[in-house]
């Protein structure tokens, strides 16, 4: 929260944070225009001890004000006058917490959208932190600085970390910062118009355009949780953002297998780049009927090409022969694989 909308909301608390003798006090003098104390007592339930105390708390609000004179007398102040100023930032206050103003998500919603920066950024931070094993992101380089740590805690626990920095020509130089302790692979993309993304383990995502992070107020992000929506994300990240990146900085070192996988291009690129033989287990779907399926064997064949927009494998099933795997929303191939785990033979 901002300094002046938390200056607003205290200022306008503390004039409206009337007690009950306040408020019997402060229309006792509103509809008579003006009273002395005793006068007060008399038309309120007021204690006569209380009434001084009460109608100083009055004033100091700049509800009435007290003139000295014997007695001394409470007069009202013209209520457009007391509360013009609060009226204004009352409405001022209203507009900026409605764009902030995020709709709490039921637990069966699997898509939210947010219109909060400082909510989009809580949902940037609670992706990172949830992944178990594989973690997509597009981060500006101030946000990269932001969830340093969380992405350094990611990679401490083995998760595979693909991380994109953009615009590329903000982004530090490997010499100011090391990207090997927050990511398994960096990449930069040029475009300004990248947006903010993180997946994790393929199914919880957050979308969001550079805007959304900035100070105006025609910002939003899109949240998926456990929705089928959100292979969208991934694969976006993948296929349109990913593969047109530079690479910037490779960990250099080998993840321990067996490897688990949300995403057929990360499986069939390690298969590719690390060589060997492989098994693997595989959960998903039948591409014509879409049921549920299960398929275990070692990989017998693979394709992968430079541009990382085409990858499947073939598994040597025992049960059904040799099944092509693909990513999500396959066609081609005979499952749609959903996680991967790859095992060395």
């Amino acid at each position: 929260m901002t300094d002046d909308l938390r200056t607003t909301m205290e200022r306008v608390g503390e004039r409206f944070n009337l007690g009950e003798y306040e408020i019997d006090a402060y229309l006792a003098v509103l509809e008579h225009g003006e009273l002395t104390a005793s006068e007060i007592a008399t038309e309120t339930d007021i204690p006569q001890p209380r009434v001084y105390d009460t109608v100083r708390s009055l004033s100091d609000r700049g509800l009435v004000e007290l003139r000295e004179s014997r007695p001394m007398k409470i007069v009202a102040v013209d209520p457009d006058e007391a509360f013009g100023d609060i009226r204004s930032s009352l409405s001022e206050m209203v507009d900026e917490l409605e764009a902030r103003y995020t709709a709490p998500t039921r637990d069966t919603e699997a898509v939210s959208l947010v219109k909060s920066r400082s909510t989009i950024l809580r949902y940037l931070e609670e992706v990172i932190e949830s992944a178990e094993y594989e973690l997509a992101v597009s981060l500006t380089p101030d946000l990269l600085r932001r969830f340093r740590d969380e992405l350094e805690r990611r990679v401490d626990d083995g998760v595979a970390v693909e991380l994109l920095v953009t615009p590329a020509s903000r982004a530090p130089s490997t010499a100011e910062f090391d990207y090997d302790a927050v990511a398994t692979e960096t990449r930069s993309r040029r475009g300004i118009t990248t947006p903010v993304i993180a997946v994790a383990d393929g199914e919880y995502s957050v979308y969001a355009t550079q805007d959304a992070l900035r100070d105006d107020r025609d910002r939003y992000g899109v949240i998926f949780n456990r929705s089928a929506l959100g292979f969208l994300v991934s694969g976006f990240f993948g296929t349109v953002l990913w593969s047109t990146a530079e690479t910037v900085a490779t960990d250099g070192e080998e993840r321990p297998f067996p490897r688990t996988y949300a995403s057929i291009r990360r499986a069939v690129k390690d298969i590719h780049e690390v060589g060997g033989e492989f098994e693997a287990s595989i959960s998903g779907r039948d591409v014509e009927t879409g049921n549920e399926i299960r398929i275990e064997g070692p990989v017998v064949d693979y394709e992968f090409d430079a541009s990382e927009q085409v990858a499947s494998f073939t598994v040597d099933d025992p049960d059904g022969g040799h099944v092509s795997v693909g990513g999500l929303v396959a066609a081609f191939e005979d499952v749609e694989g959903q996680e991967i785990e790859l095992r060395r033979q």
